[in-house]
């Protein structure tokens, strides 16, 4: 599954909505139900999905779900470089 897809279901999951499409000009004020409980919510989400951690309110800085997937793109990036560095 690609980054896009794992991400809208977790989406999908949070805001218990199956339509909801991501795209990558959206903010949290174009989701239905977006507020802070959603918020931690979709932290905890993220991270468990992806197997990262956010440091801070790096989560909340990012401007829109593009910048979120950038960022998830790098994690996961650096990870597996740092995997094969170890292996």
């Amino acid at each position: 599954m690609e980054l896009h897809d794992r991400l809208e279901e977790v989406f999908r999951q949070v805001f218990d909505n199956d339509a909801l499409a991501l795209r990558d000009e959206m903010k949290a004020a174009d989701i239905e139900g977006w507020d802070s409980v959603a918020h931690i919510n979709l932290m905890f989400g993220i991270e468990q999905a992806f197997g990262i951690r956010f440091k801070g309110n790096e989560l909340a800085a990012m401007h829109n779900i593009g910048e979120l997937k950038e960022f998830l793109a790098g994690k996961l990036s650096s990870e597996v470089i740092s995997l094969r560095k170890a292996l």
